[in-house]
């Protein structure tokens, strides 16, 4: 069954990816050390303890140089696997897979290492009733793929653009001229989500007063959060967002707030530890 996802080309990415590593002369090490015919079976596995995402893509390098290649799966994105699990079993043309690995190990090391630290900050917050969010923090061109490893880590995307909803951030208001005035111009162009960035409770009520209906607050302390919950009562949807942490996420999620947004799922997860050993058949 051929991966999809909406807004990414798997096949544009995946030539672009090869073109970047293959250069204008190919690969020269398997071509000069490598028989034009031999055969190769290799085995992806997980040396850490991760949540799995990009397993199809990955494929999907291996099966562009060698459609002929035998590839099976034995663990579905989404899979929270222990050390030593073996993801995926390659049986191919030596120099094709060869070749792909490390456009393959890039891509699911990456996609795994967002996966895994999106899984254990949900694991933190378990039965607060808050959701966890990513943000727009992505490398550019990556951002359908990384939020997709966010879902794989059990995380709720939250914007996918600057299409999809209004948020009146700190320079909308400086040049708008005030929160007022740059919520009154938000709501009056018919978007449908306002969002409105706050960093002080005396900012809500102007914000709440020309209609906005999510509030992001922050950098604010989980005490600032539960009077801004309390303040806000209900009228807007909440939003903790600005330095949370592993060791902070679940006070900030425990004061009532319904989401918490966190950049470095995209911005900065460490890739999880994948290897490809290759065997002679």
């Amino acid at each position: 069954m051929t991966f999809t996802l909406d807004g990414f080309d798997v096949t544009a990415f995946v030539e672009m990816t090869l073109a970047e590593d293959l250069g204008p002369r190919g690969d020269v090490t398997s071509e000069a050390v490598i028989p034009a015919d031999a055969r190769f079976r290799g085995v992806m596995d997980s040396r850490d303890a991760i949540t799995v995402a990009g397993l199809p893509i990955a494929e999907a390098f291996f099966r562009h140089l060698d459609p002929d290649c035998a590839i099976e799966r034995l663990i579905e994105d989404g899979t929270a696997v222990e050390s030593g699990t073996d993801l995926l079993h390659i049986r191919g043309n030596a120099r094709a897979m060869l070749t792909a690995e490390r456009s393959a190990l890039n891509t699911v090391q990456h996609l795994s290492g967002i996966a895994t630290m999106t899984r254990e900050y949900v694991a933190k917050i378990e039965g607060t009733g808050a959701t966890l969010l990513d943000t727009r923090k992505t490398i550019p061109g990556l951002r359908v793929i990384e939020k997709y490893a966010v879902r794989m880590g059990g995380g709720q995307n939250h914007r996918m653009g600057l299409w999809d909803a209004a948020m009146v951030k700190d320079n909308h208001v400086a040049v708008a001229g005030g929160i007022e005035e740059a919520v009154r111009r938000a709501v009056s162009s018919g978007v449908e989500t306002i969002i409105v960035e706050v960093d002080r409770i005396d900012q809500i009520e102007p914000a709440l007063s020309e209609g906005a209906n999510h509030l992001l607050l922050d950098n604010f302390t989980p005490e600032m959060l539960r009077e801004a919950v309390a303040v806000i009562d209900g009228r807007a949807k909440t939003e903790a967002s600005g330095g949370i942490t592993l060791e902070t996420i679940r006070k900030k999620a425990e004061t009532g707030v319904d989401y918490l947004s966190v950049g470095r799922l995209t911005q900065s997860a460490p890739a999880a530890d994948i290897g490809l050993d290759f065997k002679s058949e």
